[in-house]
């Protein structure tokens, strides 16, 4: 069974590396701070997934460091690299504490995420000061949500696209049924006299 490592030695932020990185991979730093991950969070009282990146292979991406996730992402990011696959264990002080994250997460809620570091990039420009103020004040919970957003409208559009499809196919059996019948009824008093 893997190494469990406690990040914050108050066994606030746990990781264990359920997949390793090859030797040779890159890590977050200060030349390349931007990380993309894919993830899937669940409340560690009951196992439910409240938010994924899986069900529709997206990235999430921030820049590490700033404050921009909850504290036990800044704190375990850092220690990962490129390739790597980790449970993230995060105790409510290190996650969304009293307040939660409401309606998805309760308030005190332990956090279990496994989290992917897929990328590490420099960010644009050279220093955090370039980012506009309104970007830099978005917050994790606010991306979470904007991303949970967008999937329920493509999932939605695709909903509708398949009841357009289902619609046409039905017209389309429906005007080739009438014409054999059409068929079928002129063919229909012809028949032979003796």
């Amino acid at each position: 069974m893997a190494e469990t490592i406690d990040l914050t030695g108050d066994g606030g932020v746990l990781k264990t590396v359920i997949r390793k990185p090859k030797a040779d991979a890159m890590a977050p730093s200060d030349s390349f701070p931007l990380v993309d991950v894919h993830y899937e969070g669940t409340l560690a009282e009951t196992g439910e997934v409240f938010d994924t990146t899986h069900e529709d292979n997206t990235i999430f991406s921030f820049e590490v460091g700033t404050g921009s996730v909850i504290k036990a992402w800044d704190i375990a990011l850092k220690t990962m690299k490129v390739g790597e696959v980790a449970k993230i264990t995060c105790k409510p002080e290190y996650a969304y504490g009293t307040a939660g994250s409401p309606p998805e997460i309760p308030p005190d809620s332990t956090l279990v995420f496994e989290v992917e570091l897929v990328n590490c990039r420099p960010r644009k420009g050279s220093s955090i000061s370039t980012v506009s103020d309104e970007k830099a004040s978005v917050t994790f919970v606010q991306l979470k949500r904007e991303l949970k957003k967008q999937r329920e409208m493509v999932a939605k559009s695709k909903e509708e696209e398949k009841k357009k499809r289902e619609e046409a196919k039905a017209a389309a059996a429906a005007r080739i049924q009438a014409k054999l019948d059409a068929k079928k009824n002129q063919g229909k008093g012809k028949a032979k006299a003796k």
